[in-house]
């Protein structure tokens, strides 16, 4: 029996007992009519799928997601994927003693330097009325920037996520504001790209320990591009910003998905907007393959990941 293992080294035949986030979870019923608890544990080292056959609860409440469990079970092997299938699972109590710093995943990066690093670009900017709406979003966002995890799952699905993942976006734009200077404002491509994820405090909803557990009601309703460009045009209104500087921020914020079918409001119509786009893309995708290469063995194919919508390969 290994204890407290962390779940990306785990393997076919282990036996393992230890303390996991309850990433998500779900009482379901099987095709003989018994039900089972299929769930997603997590822990710094990234998730791994559960099953605790014959089993209806406690554990598997919506109000458990993102709370600490404690697991027993066989670490086993499904169509190719590993999973942990539980003997015992219960809810973690205060007296258990976890250590939490093991669980949470957390951004590789230096915070305080990262953020330094977007606030010296937001400095930069030259023109006054982008740079002072920057600098008054990042002051109003600020705490939960360099906290929050950029997504529920899919990439930079971590603490600090969001400021890892928008520190990354704005290097990227600053570069590719330089290269096509002819056409791209550098002033306006910065401050969409930092402002374009700001409204994800409110899309989602947060356990004890930081982590996204769900959407939240506004959310679900609205969603973070149109959340994100209210508040710029509320922002610019206080500010006295020209309306046209508004509604292009405004613009890049709701087209920032690209095309309608992967969320986007409208569709990317100047080059700023555009450019946002594939920057975003570009740097999802990549830690997605970040996320995923670590688990899969050099010379071989991962399973079908399900965001790029196909297997990727490990090459020597």
């Amino acid at each position: 029996m290994e204890y407290n293992k962390q779940l990306s080294q785990m393997v076919p035949g282990d036996r393992v007992e230890g303390f996991y986030i309850l990433k998500e979870g779900t009482i379901k019923t099987s095709n003989s009519g018994k039900p089972f608890l299929s769930a997603t544990l997590s822990d710094r080292s990234g998730n791994l799928d559960l099953k605790a056959w014959d089993y209806s609860g406690p554990v598997g409440a919506p109000e458990d997601a993102g709370k600490v469990v404690k697991v027993r079970g066989d670490v086993t092997e499904y169509r190719g994927t590993t999973q942990l299938t539980a003997s015992n699972i219960r809810m973690a109590t205060a007296e258990d003693g976890y250590d939490v710093s093991a669980l949470v995943p957390t951004a590789p990066i230096d915070r305080d330097e990262t953020l330094e690093a977007v606030q010296t670009l937001v400095r930069s900017l030259e023109d006054p009325d982008y740079r002072q709406v920057a600098q008054t979003m990042l002051s109003r966002h600020l705490e939960t920037f360099r906290g929050i995890p950029a997504a529920k799952s899919v990439h930079h699905s971590f603490l600090s996520g969001l400021l890892m993942h928008t520190a990354n976006m704005l290097r990227l734009a600053d570069f590719l504001a330089g290269l096509y200077p002819q056409i791209i404002d550098r002033s306006l491509l910065l401050t969409g790209t930092l402002l374009h994820d700001f409204a994800k405090e409110r899309e989602f909803t947060f356990s004890q320990l930081g982590m996204v557990t769900d959407y939240s009601r506004k959310g679900q309703l609205l969603g973070h591009l149109v959340m994100g460009a209210q508040e710029i045009a509320q922002v610019a209104a206080e500010l006295g910003t020209p309306e046209e500087k508004s509604l292009l921020l405004q613009h890049m914020v709701l087209s920032h998905h690209g095309e309608p079918e992967f969320g986007a409001a409208v569709r990317p119509m100047f080059a700023e907007a555009e450019l946002l786009s594939y920057i975003d893309l570009v740097d999802s995708r990549m830690e997605i393959y970040a996320e995923t290469l670590p688990a899969v063995p050099a010379g071989s194919f991962s399973s079908r990941i399900f965001a790029l919508d196909k297997r990727i390969y490990h090459h020597e």
